[in-house]
């Protein structure tokens, strides 16, 4: 866990400064109209881990395996209108939530990272594995879309 613990501090740390190197068009701006702009995919970050602090805690004491819940990630984008929010509002959100995240696996016992979880696909995964993929679903997308160079 703790790679993840570092991954996870490392983004908190830096990702407020990465966004202040950008223009205001370079963060709202869409590739396309279907995809989200470098704001939004902060925005995504931020329902995955409010998704993911949910599934960290009930994966610790509900029936095994727990089935992991799905959610509308686009919608969730769109509800919550995170491409005309404050980018600075969003940034404090992710803060927030992971900092939240954190508190959490670091206070998950040994035994309990080898629960296991329905992620569908009849595919079943441990707690551990839940919380990897979570810091690699977010670097995921820091690195091959928020800090990627675009040409508005």
């Amino acid at each position: 866990m703790e790679n993840v613990i570092n991954g996870i501090n490392y983004w908190i740390g830096c990702l407020s400064g990465e966004f202040n190197l950008m223009t205001k068009k370079e963060i709202s701006n869409r590739p396309l109209p279907h995809k989200w702009s470098k704001k939004e995919i902060l925005g995504h970050l931020c329902d995955s881990a409010i998704n993911n602090i949910d599934r960290f805690i009930k994966i610790q004491y509900e029936e095994q395996p727990y089935v992991i819940q799905t959610y509308s990630q686009d919608q969730w984008v769109l509800l919550q209108n995170y491409q005309d929010r404050p980018l600075d509002e969003i940034l404090d959100l992710f803060t927030a939530l992971n900092k939240q995240i954190l508190n959490i696996i670091s206070n998950i016992p040994k035994e309990r990272l080898i629960n296991l979880c329905d992620i569908g696909y009849n595919k079943q995964k441990t707690l551990e594995w839940l919380i990897k993929d979570y810091l690699k679903h977010m670097e995921h997308h820091i690195n091959n879309q928020i800090l990627i160079k675009n040409n508005p």
